[in-house]
C-alpha cells in the first residue's frame, strides 16, 4: 500500500527488484490517488482498511496456492496496514493471517505540533493575507505555492476539501497503542534522514512490535521503499523462503 500522494507506480522499483521470484505483488491505487476516484466524504484510516479488504475480496487476487499473504505499507500505506493487521481476528473477510509484515517509513505515530510548525502555518496564513493586497494579487497563485511548500503543507494545499479533511482524520489518530498487539514477524525499513516520518518513529515501532527487525539506511529520506528497493526485496525473498 502506497503513501499519501503516491500510487501503484510507487512500487516500480520494488517490482523490478522482485522480478523472477514467485511473489505476486498487489498494489492498488488507494481512493483519492492514482486512477482511483476520491471518496465521496472524508475518510478515516479504518475506511481505507475496509476498502483494501473489499478490494482483495472482490478481486480474488490475494488467493495463492500456498495461502501465504504478506502486507507491506509505505508511509500512509503503513498506517493502513497496521490497522488491517490488528483487525484480522475481527475481520469479516476470512483471508489467512499474513505470514509477514513489512513497514517502510510508516506513518502512525502522532506528534504534537511543535513551535516551528505553528510558526510556519502562521507565516503561510499571513502571507496569503498580504498577497491579497491590491498590486500583489497577481502574484497570489505563485506566492501561495511558495508559502505552502516553505512550511511543508503543500499536499494539504493541493488537496480537495474532502481529501484535506481526510488528511486531518488520518493524521490525528495515534496508532502507537496498537503496535504491541502485533504478533506477526515484522521487518521495518527506514531512512535515517527521513524528514516526513522521523527515524525516532522507527525506533518506537521496533520497540513496541515484539521480535521485529529494524533496517536503517544512512543518507536515505522518505523514499526508502524506492531508494532501497533492492535491499528490501532481498529481505522479502528471505522471509518468503522460511
Amino acid at each position: 500500500m502506497h503513501g499519501w500522494g503516491g500510487s501503484s507506480e510507487s512500487f516500480t522499483e520494488l517490482r523490478e527488484a522482485l522480478k523472477g521470484s514467485d511473489i505476486k505483488i498487489l498494489t492498488p491505487d488507494l481512493p483519492g490517488f492514482g486512477n482511483e476516484p476520491e471518496p465521496k466524504e472524508p475518510w478515516t484510516t479504518d475506511n481505507y482498511a475496509d476498502w483494501v479488504e473489499n478490494w482483495l475480496r472482490q478481486s480474488g487476487k490475494w488467493k495463492v496456492e500456498n495461502g501465504k499473504l504478506m502486507l507491506l505499507g509505505h508511509s500512509h500505506g503503513g498506517r493502513i496496514a497496521i490497522k488491517m493487521l490488528v483487525r484480522f481476528p475481527l475481520s469479516t473477510f476470512h483471508f489467512p493471517l499474513p505470514s509477514h509484515f513489512f513497514l517502510c517509513a510508516s506513518a502512525g505515530i502522532r506528534h504534537p505540533r511543535h513551535f516551528k510548525r505553528i510558526f510556519g502555518l502562521t507565516l503561510a496564513k499571513t502571507g496569503k493575507t498580504l498577497l491579497k493586497v491590491p498590486g500583489l494579487k497577481s502574484l497570489e497563485p505563485l506566492g501561495k505555492k511558495f508559502l505552502y511548500r516553505l512550511v511543508r503543507v503543500h499536499d494539504y494545499e493541493q488537496a480537495s476539501p474532502i481529501m484535506r479533511q481526510t488528511m486531518i482524520n488520518v493524521t490525528k489518530e495515534d496508532l502507537r497503542p496498537l503496535l504491541s498487539t502485533i504478533t506477526v514477524p515484522t521487518d521495518i525499513f527506514w531512512g535515517e534522514d527521513d524528514g516526513m516520518t522521523p527515524v525516532s518513529d522507527a525506533h518506537v515501532m521496533h520497540k513496541e512490535i515484539a521480535g521485529s527487525t529494524l533496517h536503517l539506511y544512512k543518507g536515505v529520506r522518505h523514499r526508502v521503499h524506492r531508494d532501497k528497493a533492492r535491499e528490501i526485496a532481498e529481505v522479502i525473498r528471505k522471509r518468503t523462503a522460511l
